[in-house]
């Protein structure tokens, strides 16, 4: 009896520590109607005008505003993904507007390149590869060096002009940049049949595959999400976005047999090297030909 009598105000003690420590825990417990009234999901608004290279959107036909509805909130609120486009887009559009307009093709289509790839080099299931998103064949057609030792459409400025040269050539053969764009996705043969057999002459007008049907739209998204981040709800600093590699080229018309070796003769390493020429896709460059080709040196940031 005395024992169970000792035991008391320590079971006591306990079980009010427990009590209390369930209060507060059960006080900073978030309420479903707290975390609502933090965040809300909102409809977006569509813009009244929106144009893809100076051509006008048909933006008040039903069917038209519901694609481009779903692009715009699929890319609004996929909130990491659009932050990342936003922080690339300040790395990469500086080196692709001018080649864009060197090469006489309008300033849009760096979207095409953000909605093609996100401005990595990613290689598709198919074998699309690069910011443009070129298969081999294309890529050797328009003449791109593509092997095991050297791919070119991971070179940025070569593979940007290539991507000029087929949209100028859609663009004459179709009439407008938005088939163009559609031609770039589904292959100029596909669009061309799709035209045909449904005797229209608009992209807006083709019925076409799900993938090709909601590219321009994406690119049309893409381009109104990037130019008013704020409007959309993305908020950063200057200083959170990605910077340009700052580089010189070196000219190289001979084989280097050790590329570790040469990045390090340039004071750089070869991770190095490698992020500033993706084309490079081997430790060595062969280079029988004697073919000249321009290696960029990281310079000392």
């Amino acid at each position: 009896m005395n024992k169970v009598l000792r035991l008391l105000p320590i079971v006591a003690i306990t079980c009010a520590a427990t009590l209390l420590v369930n209060t507060i825990s059960k006080e900073n417990e978030p309420t479903v109607k707290n975390v609502a009234e933090n965040y809300e999901i909102k409809a977006v608004k569509l813009p009244p005008n929106m144009n893809l290279a100076g051509e006008k959107i048909p933006i008040k036909r039903q069917d038209i505003r519901e694609r481009m509805d779903r692009e715009l909130l699929v890319n609004t609120y996929w909130q990491s993904n659009g932050l990342l486009l936003i922080k690339r887009a300040h790395k990469y559009f500086p080196i692709i507007e001018p080649l864009l307009e060197k090469y006489g093709l309008p300033d849009d289509f760096k979207y095409l390149a953000l909605a093609e790839s996100g401005l990595m080099n990613v290689k598709s299931y198919a074998g699309a590869a690069g910011f443009w998103q070129f298969l081999k064949g294309t890529a050797r057609q328009y003449g791109l060096e593509v092997n095991n030792n050297v791919d070119e459409r991971y070179h940025l400025e070569k593979a940007t002009e290539i991507a000029a040269k087929y949209l100028k050539k859609s663009k004459r053969r179709f009439g407008s940049w938005t088939l163009a764009a559609a031609a770039y996705n589904a292959g100029e043969g596909r669009v061309s049949r799709r035209l045909k057999e449904q005797q229209v002459s608009d992209y807006f007008d083709l019925l076409l595959n799900e993938e090709t049907s909601r590219y321009v739209f994406r690119i049309l998204a893409l381009k109104e999400i990037i130019s008013n981040p704020k409007k959309y709800g993305f908020v950063f600093n200057q200083e959170d976005l990605y910077q340009p590699i700052k580089s010189y080229e070196v000219p190289v018309d001979s084989a280097i047999t050790n590329i570790p070796s040469f990045a390090k003769h340039f004071g750089v390493t070869y991770k190095e090297l490698k992020l500033a020429n993706p084309w490079l896709r081997e430790t060595k460059l062969n280079n029988k030909s004697r073919k000249q080709y321009y290696i960029k040196i990281p310079a000392n940031q």
